[in-house]
């Protein structure tokens, strides 16, 4: 099938099958009577996925359809000429078109659907245990629905939200297939603790560990199955999740069935991708010119070699979904299976990924009982190469040596190894089996009272088994290590909803129970040298020779956390312009000590509905809303135990009983108990404004924000001296972290007389993050890499400094020497750590995004672009890689390392400003253009009821003055747990990606 997608060539077999539909088609319309017709709203805009019903006067004759984007329907070959239509809609008034006489073989209708009393046209947007309208909301959410992801091969759900939401950063930091994903929702506000959003599917909120291997945790998702994602951004709408809620709280939802209306949907998506910028290393001539020139010993093998080619290929990519839903009155049902087979540009690296769900919902008890369950299953097998060392060989390597000997296989030589060869003898491949299910039932008590119950699980194994051959030239013993790895997480809720309109007053009350339990284990093992044969050890680990526990002590872990939590939030409005939410949630977590083990987080927030007011009169701006709100959250995603003493038995830490002999065990602590240990808490304020212009034509969102974190938890060195431990967990009081900015979110849209529709729109957000009162001069993180740069650090956290800070020396040139020199900060005549400041974040203070959308006829464009400024990277690899004294050596590098003449050949290169540069950036990230046949006009829409045929491009440009791969990169370099950010070291470089899609739905 790939085959005849990239060629051109059409199976005879498809032409034969599409000719017979359509002379049967034809043959089927002619004499025989047809209803069509167009579905509009109040505004004449179509409105598609609209049920259509048609039956005969004696109901003994039905059948439904569905409106395509442009809002037509029709039926054809209707036996009789009488029938009576309904239109359904969710957020419209059922249509019924009384009995027509059809005259002739066609009818012609035109539909206006009005909206329902307890709808507008305004989204349903998913909030925490229910939802709500758009335009009843108080705090800060954003909705993004299906029609609006991003275009693409999308490996993970954060994908599809790349630059559509203000406030959220989302740096797709590899250009590896399934590669995890960096989000942050309005600024990091943890040093040691995660920084990522608690996500929520369908209900079951999940624990972010990962799931084994360079695997993002998200990846059990189909993309294709996810009908809308709400980011709730500020504490007033993330508080009722409290304890979880102070990184924002991003909701997902899969498709569900609809009643009365049934379809099968294929979809097809092939796509090529390449390598998208190649570093500017030197070819052969550049090479040896330049080795020569500097007095450097030159080898010359006679070849010209670009390694970056030979180490990357042209890859490609077939995803396939299929999905059936459907229902009657009483149960509704939806069905998929996805597979997703990948290559990844380097080569080496392949990920499979089969997905299957299936969501059932029934009712029962004259619908007052609903019962909904969901099932998802994934497999997931990647296969990598060792990445570090085939890029860092790939760029470093002597390009005078050929890739392939006379014998066509890689060419070997003494004193290096061909990046080749690392591809056949190193392997990383991880296999992930996760199940995730829910069972919900919702039972109406009381007109206006529901109860729910949602029990949800999630469990994942997976194996991941690193391996490395033996051979000879270079001699390697070979090794494998295999990993091993569990997580369960269950959860099972209870809570009470209360609906009630007074007149002009209407409340909503909710009170719940929340229980969750999660539990990770994992262990690892591994054996060394292996003899050279055809059997890999990662087959039969049995075949390895050295089993001592000296090199193969086995390891292992397991923790066990446990979330109790109490819930309530009261919803008040008064004639629909006055809005009012407060909210308050009670969280227990086991990480936590005995004395504070319980966490209260309470928010509260209104709204004035400025233009439903009887004094408001105003043509232009046709709806206006101002918002404010401020809550609490809290934070519990440090490791678990460590409330708890810890010891450490040894035979060191002991002392001798007898004059001769081995000493005996000793024991000793290695972390202090702490029982007052407590939440990290998260205090945030947002004020907002919403907004409308001429009938909507024009609208957008602005709001500021101040988010304050305090009782940071740190790992710090006990008080006392003559502490038995070296560290101890606590709660800085004084320090905080702030995030503080304002987003700007804005669209136009518009629809001519002619049928074209466009929409232009964009937001951005600008932010700035503040570290104060911090204990210490300087938090040190960011290991660095590289020969001679394996103690140095890049980043700190420093007082009065943002998250992310750069805290090196300032490169000023060069001696009379050629030797470099730095900043003397302090003005003591000596260079060293003392003089190190701070010199720019990774945290990009400004992050913009924006898209246009085009729809004529059956066409429709979508362009998005995203970008940022204010934010650094420092270039660990060229740090590593690319400076004189390598190529003198017989390593390849770049202009860049000899770009100064007067540099003497010797200089050392240490961790320093010298490769500090601007992570500034624009991209184009996805260009889709696709084409929705009129299947009616068409002749075959009894068959297929919609088809659409696109073609998408990702990665297109990058306008940036970064010479690295890429500039949206984040190297993970912690130390101690103190997170790092916007190192690039070696990264997997991205890819520029081409693809052709095509959906039928019958």
């Amino acid at each position: 099938m790939m085959f005849n997608v990239f060629t051109g060539r059409m199976p005879s077999w498809i032409l034969l099958v599409w000719c017979s539909i359509m002379w049967v088609t034809s043959a089927a319309q002619n004499g025989q009577p047809s209803v069509k017709g167009t579905v509009q709203n109040e505004k004449s805009v179509p409105v598609a996925n609209v049920t259509v019903v048609i039956s005969d006067s004696t109901n003994t004759y039905s059948k439904t359809t569905q409106t395509d984007l442009n809002g037509n329907f029709s039926f054809y070959n209707l036996p009789h000429n009488r029938y009576q239509l309904v239109l359904s809609h969710v957020g419209y008034t059922t249509r019924t078109v009384s009995q027509q006489h059809f005259s002739g073989t066609a009818l012609s209708l035109n539909i206006v659907l009005e909206l329902s009393q307890d709808a507008t046209e305004e989204e349903v947007v998913i909030v925490g245990y229910g939802k709500s309208k758009k335009q009843d909301l108080t705090g800060s959410v954003k909705s993004i629905k299906a029609a609006e992801f991003n275009q693409g091969i999308i490996n993970a759900p954060e994908q599809l939200l790349q630059g559509k939401v203000s406030g959220v950063n989302i740096t797709s930091a590899s250009g590896e297939p399934g590669a995890i994903q960096n989000i942050t929702v309005r600024g990091p506000g943890g040093i040691r603790t995660g920084n990522t959003p608690l996500y929520v599917v369908d209900g079951l909120a999940l624990d972010n560990s990962s799931v084994g291997g360079a695997i993002n945790p998200l990846s059990f998702l189909n993309p294709q199955d996810i009908e809308s994602i709400d980011v709730l951004k500020d504490a007033s709408a993330t508080a009722i999740y409290g304890s979880r809620g102070a990184n924002g709280v991003v909701i997902i939802t899969t498709r569900k069935g609809k009643s009365g209306f049934s379809s099968l949907n294929y979809s097809f998506v092939a796509g090529v991708s390449k390598l998208a910028n190649k570093l500017p290393v030197l070819n052969a001539e550049q090479y040896k010119k330049e080795v020569v020139a500097m007095g450097g010993k030159l080898e010359d093998f006679g070849g010209n070699t670009n390694w970056q080619e030979e180490i990357t290929r042209t890859a490609f990519t077939q995803n396939h979904n299929l999905a059936l839903s459907g229902g009657n009155n009483g149960t509704t049902y939806y069905g998929s299976f996805g597979m997703q087979l990948q290559e990844g540009i380097l080569k080496g690296n392949d990920l499979k990924r089969y997905t299957g769900r299936l969501n059932i919902s029934q009712k029962l008890l004259n619908d007052r009982l609903i019962i909904d369950a969901s099932i998802n299953a994934n497999n997931t097998a990647n296969l990598r190469p060792n990445i570090g060392g085939l890029i860092g060989g790939a760029l470093s390597t002597n390009p005078t040596i050929p890739a392939y000997g006379s014998d066509g296989k890689p060419f070997q030589f003494e004193n290096g190894i061909n990046p080749l060869k690392v591809l056949e003898l190193e392997k990383d491949k991880t296999i992930n089996n996760r199940l995730i299910g829910n069972l919900a039932g919702t039972l109406t008590l009381l007109k206006g009272l529901t109860y729910k119950i949602n029990f949800g699980i999630d469990n994942s194994t997976a194996t991941r088994d690193i391996q490395s051959l033996p051979n000879t030239v270079p001699l390697r013993d070979g090794r494998l290590e295999t990993y091993t790895t569990h997580n369960k997480n269950y959860l099972i809720e209870n809570y009470l909803t209360f609906n009630r309109s007074l007149g002009d007053h209407q409340f909503t009350v909710l009170a719940g129970h929340s229980y969750q339990n999660i539990f990770i284990q994992g262990r690892g093992n591994s054996v060394n040298k292996f003899p050279i044969s055809s059997v890999e050890p990662i087959y039969n680990p049995g075949i390895g020779q050295e089993l001592t526990l000296a090199g193969n002590r086995p390891s292992g872990y397991a923790f066990e956390n446990e979330l109790q939590s109490f819930f309530s939030r009261l919803n008040y409005q008064f004639k629909n312009r006055y809005l009012f939410t407060a909210t308050f949630r009670a969280d227990g977590s086991s990480k936590f000590g005995a004395n504070n083990k319980y966490g209260y987080f309470p928010s509260l927030s209104g709204a004035w509905v400025v233009s439903q007011e009887d004094f408001y009169n105003s043509s232009v701006l046709t709806n206006l809303k101002l918002r404010a709100g401020w809550g609490q959250t809290g934070n519990q995603e440090i490791p678990p135990k460590i409330t708890q003493a810890l010891f450490t038995s040894t035979l060191e830490a002991s002392y001798p009983l007898y004059a001769t002999g081995a000493y005996p065990g000793g024991t000793t602590y290695a972390r202090l108990f702490n029982p007052d240990l407590q939440w990290e808490v998260s205090a945030q304020t947002d004020i907002g404004i919403d907004f409308e212009l001429l009938d909507g034509k024009i609208g957008g969102t602005l709001d500021y924000f101040r988010k304050v974190t305090n009782n940071i938890l740190l790992e710090v060195i006990p008080a006392d001296p003559i502490q038995p431990a070296p560290s101890v967990w606590n709660n800085v009081k004084d320090m905080k972290i702030t995030n503080q900015g304002f987003e700007v979110d804005l669209y136009y849209k518009n629809t001519t007389a002619g049928g074209f529709s466009y929409t232009i729109g964009g937001n951005t957000t600008f932010i700035k993050n503040n570290v104060t009162h911090s204990p210490y001069t300087v938090i040190a993180t960011g290991s660095a890499s590289g020969s001679g740069l394996s103690s140095a650090t890049i980043n700190g956290y420093v007082n009065n400094q943002p998250i992310g800070t750069f805290y090196l020396l300032e490169f000023i040139g060069f001696d009379e020497k050629g030797k470099s020199r730095y900043k003397d900060v302090n003005g003591d005549n000596v260079v060293n750590d003392k003089d190190r400041q701070a010199l720019g974040t990774a945290l990009p203070k400004n992050m913009y995004n924006f898209y246009g959308n085009l729809t004529w006829k059956g066409i429709d464009l979508v362009l998005n672009f995203n970008g940022v400024t204010g934010n650094k990277i420092y270039d660990n690899t060229a740090n590593a890689s690319f400076y004189k004294l390598l190529l003198s050596k017989g390593v390849n590098t770049t202009p860049e390392a000899i770009q100064y003449p007067e540099e003497d050949v010797n200089n050392a290169a240490p961790v320093s400003s010298r490769f500090l540069k601007s992570g500034d950036f624009l991209r184009l990230n996805n260009l889709s253009l696709g084409y929705t046949f009129d299947t009616r006009a068409l002749g075959f829409a009894n068959w297929i009821k919609a088809m659409r045929i696109s073609l998408t491009g990702q990665n297109l440009f990058v306008i940036t003055p970064y010479n690295g791969f890429d500039p949206e990169v984040n190297t993970e370099r912690s130390v101690n747990g103190f997170l790092s950010y916007g190192i690039d070291y070696l990264s997997y470089p991205k890819p520029r990606t081409f693809q052709v899609g095509l959906n039928i739905t019958l």
